[in-house]
C-alpha cells in the first residue's frame, strides 16, 4: 500500500436508519483533507439499499460510495460534488483488516449511525464483525470513539450500555438535530448532526450555523435564505 499523507479516521456505518448522516460526515472529513477508512456493516447495506436504492458492493465500492456521497438527504441523486480524497474500504467480514489491530495507525473512529445492536456489541466487547472489532481496538488504545446512536425510544438496557461506553471513554452523541441553526431543509438537520460528530472529533467544518449567544438568529437565517 502507498504511504498516506494523513493518519485516517475510521468511519463505521451500522444498520440503524440514518445513512445520510454517514454520507455528510464522510463528505465533511474529505472536505477537511482528512483520510478515511470505511467499514459498512452487512445490516447497513440493507439500510442503505432501503434509504437510497444503492446496493453497496465490495467489488465496486468506489462507484457505489461516489453515488452515495452525491445523494442528498431527501434522496435526490447528484446533489453534491463528491470531494476528492483518500478513502480505503474494508469489508465488514474481514477481521484481518488493517484497523483490526491496535498497531494500525488511526486517529479514532466515528460510528454513524450506531444501532442499538452495534452499541450492545461494542459495550460488551463482542467483536462479531470488523466494525465492532475496530471500536473495541479504539477503546483499548485510548483513541477517540464517537458513537452517534440513532434509536428512539431507548430501552433501559441500551441506556446502561451507553453509560458503559461513556465510562470507557467514548463520546455518546445521539443523532438529535437542533433547530437554532435555522434549518430550512432536511439536509440542514442532517448536517447539524454530522457537524456535531465532526466537532467531537476535532475536525473543522462549516456544516451548520453555530450558536452566537443572540436570540432570533434562526429566524433571521431562514429569512436570509428565503426559507
Amino acid at each position: 500500500m502507498t504511504e498516506r499523507k494523513r493518519t485516517p479516521w475510521v468511519v463505521g456505518v451500522s444498520g440503524a436508519s440514518g445513512t445520510p448522516y454517514a454520507a455528510s460526515v464522510i463528505r465533511g472529513l474529505l472536505a477537511a483533507g482528512e483520510s478515511v477508512d470505511l467499514v459498512v456493516s452487512r445490516a447497513a447495506r440493507l439500510t442503505l439499499l432501503d434509504e437510497t436504492g444503492i446496493a453497496f458492493r465490495d467489488a465496486h465500492w468506489r462507484d457505489d460510495l461516489a453515488q452515495w456521497l452525491a445523494r442528498g438527504a431527501d434522496g435526490k441523486p447528484g446533489v453534491f460534488a463528491v470531494p476528492d480524497g483518500d478513502v480505503r474500504y474494508w469489508a465488514a467480514g474481514d477481521l484481518a483488516a488493517g484497523p483490526s489491530s491496535g498497531s494500525y495507525p488511526v486517529q479514532g473512529m466515528l460510528i454513524v449511525p450506531a444501532s442499538t445492536a452495534c452499541v450492545a456489541g461494542v459495550a460488551l466487547g463482542l467483536s462479531k464483525d470488523l466494525l465492532q472489532r475496530v471500536a473495541s481496538v479504539t477503546l483499548k488504545e485510548r483513541r477517540r470513539l464517537v458513537v452517534a446512536v440513532r434509536e428512539t425510544p431507548l430501552s433501559g438496557q441500551t441506556l446502561k450500555q451507553l453509560v458503559a461506553l461513556d465510562e470507557a471513554g467514548a463520546v455518546v452523541l445521539p443523532a438529535s438535530p437542533a433547530f437554532y441553526a435555522g434549518a430550512t431543509h432536511i439536509q440542514d438537520l442532517v448536517d447539524f448532526v454530522a457537524g456535531r460528530v465532526l466537532d467531537a472529533a476535532g475536525v473543522p467544518h462549516g456544516l451548520y450555523r453555530r450558536w452566537e449567544g443572540e436570540l432570533g438568529g434562526a429566524s433571521r437565517s431562514r429569512e436570509a435564505s428565503g426559507g
